[in-house]
């Protein structure tokens, strides 16, 4: 496949830069041709800025824009296909975002000799992610949410604008819309303070306005898309199946012990009934591509071949045919920042070859660079147009065989060149998934670039209560921390307890707190995610499984929360949230609620034994959907072991799952 294959049959005609931006004074963005031809010429230039700026842009094809004045730019791009222009709305700098994500780190330390790859003052961090300060306590960052009425040929989007945690639409904030520059505006097009209106007539084919909300930070972006037949998308929305999806991480070498006569990639088939059984329709698949050695594929030598020790292509094929024709959805671990030392491509950098010393990064004492001194990698260059071409080729590629991305490091890489994968593979699939692991979670990404992100800030607060370092009452602080950092309404996160780069959380925190911390996976609002052998109880984080020694009991407690979730709407993704106050002699129990069709109240205890917990001002019905049975204690009290799922007093006949055995 790859660019050939891409070209004939039309998958990617982008050449325009992209989605305007949004910026505060001295914040720095990349700009870089789409669709990038590397033997073209391409030049950046200022085309109009406010009265008081002199910013500048360098001569390279991929540059860095930082604004020194508020107001409107217009950012012009000579390319082969012609000018293009791109809109910079610049706030005033006391807009800028607090422990705004480190001024684009990843995509502005630039590339060639003088990129040093360290870590900014004030970054440290381990496995795949970085450290910053996140908010504590007040609203946090406002947030601002578009909506369309179409009524009698007449187009109205409406912003509704909210200042973070409880914040109402007061009108207190501002709110700036901007038609995306790829798109023709409107005749007629008129804007109000928290109004777009035009005909629906003079939209050709379809038009995309953008919106931020403005109080004393600006907001995360939206964006909506009113198309000429009077159809309306939201762009930044998770695909509709991530709603009731459940993932499942397969570390793909350690998963199962493969037959003598069958690959991994058939061993992995052969169980895919297995992974079906427990309620689960996701797979995240560890990376599959050429590697150095090591057994967790990170390293990549090849970025267009399946990995020898795995199978062939045809076998990758069809193990994820097999999947699909379960009804199941697969995840390719997406890996752009680095290649492996091991790369050809590398090799002939450090034998002197200059094309090549040019696709990678390196530190003024002429090391490759990397994060955190990682010894076997090499951060690539994404100001060479060579490097972008040849990544977007591969991933034009695997998205032709899956259903979503998992990105590795996706802080580590510029953020419009995620925007341009993102527009590019949903060019071919709409409802393709963009799936973020970034440590700690930014807001700022789920603007045209991700839907669902990894939810670090819960993954460590159900460490804390595990470890009973933090009262549970602090996972619902947890979820509103999600509105403090100004992720929109629509945000989706991934809810994990462990993954390949973790220590096995029944290790650390013991099984009663395991049992406690699954049931908030699967009840609270997100998208559950398991780790190959979290339902067994494997203390093992990479490696071989020992199924032979699992936790029958475990294992059947996930099949049960799965099947809970799955049956009842009110527990998926995107269901209503709210915190309920309960009353018990313990700091180890926290609740809350979830409604859509119902409502119903989720119970967890992290302890040992069982809390009796009394919950007020909620007429539950004291019997939990988990299990089926009644967890009624004297005087109207629930007992709660580790998770209730309660019904409040309606008809809940609907919302009843059953039972069956789950083979090992």
């Amino acid at each position: 496949m790859g660019k050939n294959f891409v070209r004939l049959f039309g998958i990617s005609t982008m050449t325009h830069p992209g989605t305007p931006r949004f910026l505060a004074v001295g914040e720095a963005t990349e700009l870089a041709p789409r669709d990038p031809d590397p033997d073209a010429t391409y030049r950046w230039h200022v085309a109009e800025r406010p009265a008081a700026s002199s910013a500048t842009v360098g001569e390279d094809p991929v540059v860095t824009f930082r604004p020194d004045a508020p107001g409107i730019y217009t950012l012009a791009l000579d390319a082969p296909t012609g000018t293009h222009e791109l809109t910079a709305r610049v706030f005033p700098g006391n807009m800028a975002v607090e422990g705004h994500f480190l001024d684009e780190f990843a995509g502005t330390s630039g590339g060639g000799d003088d990129a040093t790859g360290d870590a900014p003052a004030g970054v440290s961090g381990s496995g795949s992610g970085i450290a910053r300060t996140t908010r504590r306590g007040g609203a946090g960052r406002p947030r601002v949410a578009l909506s369309a009425d179409i009524d009698d040929g007449q187009v109205t989007i409406n912003a509704d604008a909210t200042a973070g945690v409880g914040g109402v639409d007061d009108g207190s904030l501002g709110v700036d819309f901007r038609v995306d520059d790829r798109d023709e505006t409107p005749r007629g097009f008129r804007v109000g303070t928290r109004t777009v209106i035009f005909p629906l007539d003079a939209v050709e084919g379809s038009v995309r306005v953008h919106a931020a909300a403005m109080g004393s930070q600006y907001s995360v972006p939206d964006v909506i898309e009113i198309h000429g037949d009077g159809s309306v998308t939201h762009p930044n929305e998770p695909p509709a199946w991530t709603a009731e999806a459940t993932i499942y991480e397969i570390y793909v070498r350690g998963f199962r012990d493969p037959d003598p006569d069958a690959s991994v990639f058939e061993t992995i088939s052969q169980n895919l009934d297995y992974v079906q059984r427990l309620g689960i329709d996701t797979l995240w698949l560890t990376p599959v591509l050429q590697h150095d050695g090591f057994d967790h594929g990170y390293n990549i030598t090849d970025f267009y071949s399946v990995a020898d020790d795995l199978g062939t292509e045809a076998e990758f094929e069809r193990l994820v045919d097999a999947a699909h024709d379960r009804g199941m959805r697969v995840l390719f671990d997406l890996v752009l920042n680095h290649s492996a030392r091991d790369h050809p491509f590398f090799q002939r950098a450090v034998e002197g070859d200059p094309e090549y010393r040019d696709w990678y990064e390196w530190t003024e004492d002429g090391d490759p660079a990397t994060y955190f001194e990682w010894p076997y990698i090499a951060n690539l260059n994404f100001r060479n147009l060579a490097v972008r071409r040849h990544l977007l080729d591969a991933v034009e590629k695997w998205a032709g065989y899956v259903d979503g991305f998992r990105c590795d490091m996706a802080w580590a890489v510029p953020t419009p060149f995620w925007q341009e994968v993102r527009d590019l593979v949903r060019e071919r699939d709409a409802e393709f998934l963009m799936l973020d692991e970034t440590i700690p979670y930014v807001a700022d990404y789920h603007h045209a670039a991700f839907q669902v992100h990894f939810d670090t800030e819960l993954y460590g607060t159900l460490r804390a209560v595990g470890h009973g370092d933090a009262d549970a009452t602090a996972i619902t602080d947890a979820i509103d921390q999600r509105v403090r950092e100004g992720f929109p309404d629509d945000a989706g996160f991934l809810c994990y307890i462990e993954n390949h780069d973790e220590r096995r959380y029944v290790e650390e925190c013991g099984r009663a707190a395991t049992l406690a911390a699954a049931g908030a996976q699967f009840t609270l609002p997100g998208v559950p995610m398991v780790y190959a052998g979290q339902e067994i109880g494997e203390r093992t984080r990479r490696g071989q499984i020992h199924w032979g020694h699992a936790d029958d009991d475990l294992r059947e407690q996930y099949r049960r929360l799965a099947e809970t979730r799955d049956s009842i709407p009110a527990l998926g993704a995107d269901a209503a949230y709210e915190p309920v106050s309960v009353e018990t002699d313990t700091d180890r129990v926290v609740a809350f609620a979830r409604e859509a069709d119902q409502r119903y109240v989720v119970v967890l205890h992290f302890g040992d034994g069982a809390a009796t917990v009394t919950v007020p001002n909620e007429l539950i019905t004291a019997r939990d959907l988990v299990t089926e049975t009644s967890v009624a204690a004297a005087d109207g009290d629930v007992t709660v072991d580790s998770v209730v799922v309660l019904p409040t007093e309606t008809d809940v006949a609907d919302a009843q799952p059953s039972t069956q055995e789950v083979d090992t």
